[in-house]
């Protein structure tokens, strides 16, 4: 089998998965059509429960209600992820019809990525902006929406966050968190 054609099956079994975790989540349920001259209604703020979110901030290492870096401080004081965690981030972007972020990086050296593969590590996302906690949906038959396979080295692996209200929006920063990772000072595209 061809490598085109293996990456097809790969990708086709992402996008499957993706649709199913939003299916099971009930995220593609949408209000009637809008015309083409509508701009669509944004829909009101859907916070997880506050146990959760608790919960999720506190095994990230984060205070849910404290944005944790400012913008110049992000840029005065950059964390070498590669050199740090052995990973680059390739991206982060919203996706599904913003009801979900995709967050990609690639591995550059297994040994130093190895705590972003621990299932036991939860990621979280928070939002800069206003603290709040997003974090991987986990569907009954998917399982968590992330990788958590051994990790390679030159390899691209992804996690998807839920965006519950369309909080975050394209140009926002983020910070991951997962186990003793932390990267700062991502923004959103």
């Amino acid at each position: 089998m061809t490598l085109a054609l293996k990456l097809e099956k790969v990708l086709a079994g992402a996008r499957f998965a993706l649709a199913a975790a939003a299916l099971a989540a009930g995220l593609l349920l949408q209000p009637a059509p809008i015309a083409a001259n509508d701009t669509p209604p944004t829909p009101p703020p859907q916070d997880m429960p506050e146990s959760e979110e608790a919960a999720v901030a506190a095994e990230a290492g984060a205070q849910a209600d404290v944005v944790t870096t400012t913008t110049e401080e992000a840029a005065a004081a950059p964390v070498d992820l590669g050199q740090q965690w052995g990973i680059e981030v390739t991206s982060i972007r919203l996706t599904a019809n913003d009801h979900m972020i995709d967050f990609r990086y690639r591995v550059l050296d297994p040994v130093k990525a190895k705590e972003l593969f621990v299932r036991e590590n939860k990621p979280a996302l928070i939002h800069q902006k206003t603290g709040k906690v997003l974090v991987v949906p986990s569907t009954a038959k998917v399982g968590p929406l992330r990788n958590s396979d051994t990790p390679k080295q030159g390899k691209i692996y992804w996690m998807f966050f839920g965006n519950a209200g369309y909080l975050v929006k394209a140009g926002d920063q983020v910070t991951v968190v997962i186990g003793e990772f932390r990267a700062e000072g991502l923004v959103v595209e």
